[in-house]
């Protein structure tokens, strides 16, 4: 359920009726409080959008809910009511970093203006420094640079689920940064001061995904001489990713349900039933509506999973962040590297917008990263670029296109695969976890494949030639 847009702050109680009516009536959600410890209570329990208090109160004053509101978030606009007569205090109140002020008595349609006004500020504020590298490096906030329209709704969605409990579901291609984006979401979230666990899905072998989730007690199996704390419960009061959940075996799917139901869970060999109060974000790459229709995932799990979906676009999608992207990778890796700052040259930047980044925001890193490496001079070269696995090797020639035209057709997707998988495994250095995720694959399928086409000693780093 979404949280309280204004906070009031006033004694009176006929005049906080009406000041609650009124923003009622335009559809703003309202809590109340009457003196400065309630509205210091209220504060610390709801995120609220904007606090309107008066100056004069009972117990305290507008300056010490002033004062906490910019102490719980600096960007929480205040506006301070004062009776005629009292405006140079009104004054104080906005040097000391109050929003606005309003006169009593209170002329409503000046009321409304004002919290539209600062409502619409703090938004923009938010959608602006979510993307700013300022942020990250004033409060630890995940970096998410771009200024594409796309972009910026992705991070409207995140503001509107972030004060909730809600489940969101993360959804976006392989190498768009859904992590990225889950912490933004935990760090704009009431739960910003617990832990943030990530667990991959795809990465973790299905006899120990179990065991990372819920953890074990002593003795439950072979080798278990001690109790081992899971994830979920490590997580409590904080935030798990469920990084491609599309992979979570069936098994596991009816206990995630369970712990997204009731809040309880039992450790593997244990009989305790255990509460956790822990937010889920899910995020896949992966079609879940399609695996829902091949049984191959639980449709209950999916529609709880599934409450505030939230698409990540491409990088394709929005090539206008490319060169934003590119410049920040580029001093990033001059900095962790001791290079001097290097620039891209026109021709380097005009290939980057050419390029499709079937691997996205990832591959973009990882090809400026070995630019960065291989350069010697100032200035990046197209040369340089490489595109990552992509143009690294020449299509494969030599096919037999003998039979017929479906025959011809098998026989290219084979040879069109088995390369894609190679040049991928060279690209990871062999780890299998890492191909998977960048060929959009479980690890069964991946070795599966791998063994199809005789890549298994290749992949072991040319062992087979022995």
């Amino acid at each position: 359920m979404r949280g309280p847009d204004v906070l009031v702050v006033e004694d009176r109680p006929s005049l906080r009726t009406m000041l609650r009516r009124t923003l009622e009536a335009k559809g703003y959600r309202v809590e109340e409080a009457s003196d400065a410890p309630e509205a210091k209570a209220r504060l610390a329990s709801s995120r609220v959008s904007v606090v309107l208090t008066d100056l004069r109160l009972p117990r305290g004053s507008g300056m010490d809910v002033l004062q906490t509101a910019r102490e719980t978030d600096p960007n929480l606009p205040v506006v301070v009511m004062t009776a005629y007569g009292t405006i140079e205090d009104a004054v104080d109140a906005m040097k000391q970093g109050a929003f606005d002020f309003l006169s009593k008595p209170v002329d409503t349609d000046h009321l409304l203006v004002l919290v539209e006004r600062a409502i619409d500020q703090r938004r923009l504020l938010i959608e602006n420094l979510i993307l700013k590298e300022e942020y990250a490096a004033r409060y630890g906030f995940p970096q998410i640079i771009g200024e594409d329209r796309a972009l910026q709704e992705v991070s409207l969605s995140l503001q509107r689920a972030a004060p909730t409990d809600t489940t969101v579901l993360l959804l976006g291609e392989s190498g768009t940064g859904k992590e990225l984006f889950a912490r933004a979401l935990h760090h704009l979230s009431l739960r910003r001061e617990g832990p943030f666990l990530a667990i991959n899905c795809a990465a973790i072998p299905e006899h120990l995904l179990e065991n990372e989730l819920f953890g074990h007690e002593r003795g439950a199996f072979t080798g278990a001489s001690a109790r081992k704390i899971g994830k979920l419960e490590m997580a409590n009061r904080g935030t798990v990713l469920l990084d491609e959940v599309g992979e979570l075996p069936l098994a596991l799917q009816s206990k995630l349900l369970r712990v997204l139901q009731e809040r309880t869970f039992e450790r593997v060999g244990g009989t305790s039933t255990l509460a956790v109060d822990v937010r889920i974000i899910a995020a896949t790459n992966r079609d879940l509506q399609k695996a829902v229709e091949e049984k191959l995932f639980r449709d209950d799990l999916y529609y709880r999973l599934s409450v505030f979906p939230i698409a990540i676009p491409p990088l394709r999608s929005r090539r206008g962040d490319i060169p934003l992207l590119a410049r920040h990778y580029v001093e990033r890796f001059c900095h962790e590297l001791g290079k001097p700052v290097m620039t891209l040259s026109d021709a380097s930047e005009r290939r980057l917008l050419s390029h499709d980044w079937p691997g996205n925001v990832r591959e973009l890193a990882n090809c400026l990263e070995r630019a960065v490496i291989l350069c010697d001079g100032w200035e990046l070269t197209p040369e340089l670029l490489g595109f990552g696995v992509e143009g690294a090797a020449p299509p494969p020639t030599g096919l037999d296109l003998t039979g017929s035209l479906s025959e011809v057709s098998r026989r290219a997707a084979a040879m069109g695969e088995k390369e894609k998988i190679r040049q991928v495994l060279s690209h990871v250095d062999g780890d299998r976890a890492k191909a998977a995720e960048e060929l959009q694959v479980s690890g069964k399928t991946l070795l599966a494949k791998m063994r199809e086409y005789g890549l298994t000693e290749e992949k072991r780093g040319g062992r087979g030639d022995r």
